[in-house]
């Protein structure tokens, strides 16, 4: 059963297709067992830890639920479909029994068995084009003995599994070379073992999924890409391409190096989307979320959205193939050098596959990176021209589409993508939608009917109006007393389409690059206390910085849903400053400066600053915790007992001593609110 998606279903008491499911479950563990024996417990707190009978297996799974990360049944006789991570953790570390290396290299270069079977290697090998000596030159390493008398490894198939266990193991390309070395000194017959991890790679390199270095000017003005590939200085800034390192060579005389000023990776999208077809084992798996998904109306993958369901009643002639891919993008950036101290931002941008089944596709296995900019410096709004070659292949595949082979059907056909949303956290989603998440005007969703008010003494904006997304007949619209003092009668604001942004972007012009000058019609001007609204043209008085570049796509503006937003960050963000706030540390939002604009603003009277002498005396808050109950709190949190993996480790995190947490980051965010 390929669908296993009836895992996740809630309601499974008397639920007729969960029983015919589970009862395939257990066909299938008894199977190779005797009947009466016990069989590892999939139950989600057994966690195929204990062995019990097929009725306990049965009444614990229908009452309490299946182990939802359990999709690969291999404590119950499937075998493992590939080495992971999870497999190396236990120690556990099987020879697949269908590792045929002739079959992935024929799946990769599009070729079927039947086409090469009566084909003389020898005699075709000077008559053929490049690509087709690159599969011959495949097949021979698919065919050489590890060494001599080898069973178990042929040359290619070794290599491969060496390099997945380095890149498993996060070894540097140094100790494998040394890990190499060793192993041709303990087998010096055989001429054809690699001696270095360069060596390996030239072995495998013809299988296909490699990248592009593509340069780019250090100020993110451009990339040295199609009319300006050949150019050595930015166009814009002046900036020289390469860095001018010199060397001194053998003949005493100095020669320059050209290292390139800033470089990006850009991985093909063609060869990796075109892969999940080729493969046998995946290409029926990219119509699932049409053929095998269960519709009943929930919510299990991203094809029972509003958004999926809106894009295909836009595109019929998209939709009317299940083959058609949908991916999403996320990007954000990280510090490689994992040292906090040092401030070097690396941007990775991810696409994700939607057609791929639930427990699928946001693996990490399924995850496919398509570029990788460089720091030291983060992008910011920058990234839209580094997006460049994704878009532009991203409009390849929408019209007239790739030539891709279908092993599922052996037939031919034109593979068309498209790209429904971005995922990202709020800094970053204003990065890629192109409007800035800072200032008056930072709620994306509301746009120019944000309601904010400027605090003096906090120094930073306040987004009000939360009450005009409640019913018009709500009570909280009329209580005056526990929000801001007025009440509330205007409507949710209008959700933004892609032509009404157009509209609004219609005279703009990008301008990219770090440390530009600013024109005088763009500089902001100073705000006072009586001048909060400051006029300005339509286009700079909101806060849009940037047209982004996927309103190049052509489908992108029939988007309902253009970008998400991460509910990791949120919550994160959340949970810290609700600790800092309840115990009264870190970053608090109830300081003195929180209460002096509430005085400013004439509301909460009763939490307004009271002078007494030279001090300054802060009423307590609702909230507000004596030392005793945050010893409690403390101590409740750090006595919480979770399933194993649910949450870090929370004992660590709290410090009973000084009333206050450490490591907040670490923390589970859903286990302190729930």
């Amino acid at each position: 059963m390929d669908d296993r998606s009836w895992i996740f279903i809630e309601d499974r008491v008397n639920n007729p297709y969960f029983e015919k499911c589970l009862s395939y479950f257990l066909k299938f563990a008894y199977k190779k067992k005797e009947v009466g024996s016990r069989i590892y417990c999939p139950y989600r707190r057994c966690k195929n830890s204990e062995r019990r009978k097929e009725e306990t297996v049965r009444a614990h799974v229908t009452m309490k639920g299946f182990l939802t990360t359990y999709t690969n049944w291999i404590y119950h006789g499937e075998d493992p479909w590939d080495f992971n991570q999870e497999n190396m953790n236990n120690g556990v570390f099987r020879r697949i029994e269908n590792d045929d290396m002739n079959e992935l290299i024929h799946e990769t270069l599009g070729r079927t068995l039947e086409e090469n079977s009566n084909i003389n290697l020898e005699e075709l090998r000077g008559a053929c084009d490049e690509e087709t000596n690159k599969f011959f030159k495949l097949l021979k390493h698919a065919e050489t003995e590890l060494y001599p008398g080898c069973k178990n490894f042929t040359l290619l198939s070794f290599v491969i599994k060496l390099l997945h266990v380095k890149s498993l193991c996060r070894w540097s390309n140094n100790s494998m070379t040394i890990l190499l070395e060793l192993l041709k000194e303990v087998f010096p017959e055989n001429e054809l073992f690699p001696s270095s991890y360069r060596d390996a790679w030239k072995i495998v390199k013809d299988l296909g999924l490699s990248y592009h270095k593509i340069h780019a000017c250090p100020n993110d003005c451009l990339i040295y890409w199609k009319e300006t590939e050949h150019e050595t200085f930015c166009r814009k800034c002046g900036t020289p391409r390469y860095k001018q390192i010199v060397k001194q060579s053998d003949d005493s005389s100095e020669q320059a190096n050209k290292v390139p000023a800033k470089l990006v990776r850009y991985f093909p999208l063609k060869p990796r989307l075109q892969r999940l077809f080729m493969s046998s084992k995946t290409a029926s798996l990219m119509r699932w979320h049409e053929e095998e998904r269960i519709k009943d109306g929930k919510l299990r993958h991203p094809a029972d959205s509003l958004a999926w369901k809106h894009f295909n009643d836009r595109h019929p002639s998209f939709a009317s193939d299940p083959r058609n891919v949908r991916v999403g993008l996320a990007a954000d950036g990280f510090n490689p050098f994992k040292a906090m101290n040092n401030k070097y931002s690396t941007w990775p941008v991810i696409l994700v596959p939607y057609n791929l089944p639930s427990w699928m596709c946001m693996k990490q296995t399924s995850f496919m990176l398509c570029l990788l900019i460089d720091g030291p410096k983060a992008p910011g709004n920058d990234i839209h021209i580094y997006l460049q070659p994704v878009i532009d292949e991203l409009n390849e595949f929408w019209d007239p589409g790739v030539p891709t082979y279908d092993a599922a059907s052996k037939q031919m056909f034109y593979l068309r993508a498209a790209l429904l949303w971005t995922i990202n956290d709020f800094p970053a989603y204003g990065n890629l939608s192109g409007w800035s998440t800072k200032g008056k005007y930072a709620c994306p969703c509301c746009n120019k009917d944000v309601r904010s008010q400027w605090l003096m003494h906090s120094k930073k904006h306040c987004y009000l109006g939360h009450r005009r997304f409640l019913a018009i007949d709500h009570p909280y619209r009329l209580n005056r007393a526990q929000f801001d003092g007025t009440i509330e009668k205007h409507s949710r604001p209008v959700r933004l389409y892609g032509f009404e942004i157009l509209e609004q972007l219609r005279d703009f012009r990008n301008e990219f690059g770090k440390d530009q000058p600013v024109s005088s019609a763009r500089k902001r001007k100073r705000r006072t206390k009586d001048n909060n609204d400051f006029e300005q043209s339509p286009i700079c008085r909101y806060n849009w910085k940037r047209l982004n570049v996927f309103f190049q796509l052509p489908y992108w503006v029939d988007n309902l849903l253009p970008h998400n937003l991460d509910i990791m960050h949120i919550e994160k963000n959340f949970l810290e400053n609700l600790l800092w706030t309840l115990l009264g540390m870190g970053k608090t939002n109830d300081d003195i400066n929180a209460r002096y604009d509430l005085k400013e603003m004439g509301i909460r009277k009763a939490l307004h600053p009271q002078s007494k002498g030279d001090k300054v005396f802060l009423p307590p808050a609702c909230f507000t915790m004596s030392k005793d109950e945050k010893e409690i709190f403390c101590n409740v949190l750090k006595t919480v007992k979770v399933p194993d993996g649910y949450a870090s480790n929370i004992l660590r995190c709290v410090n009973i001593k000084m009333r206050m947490f450490v490591r907040v980051f670490q923390m589970r965010q859903n286990v302190v609110a729930e």
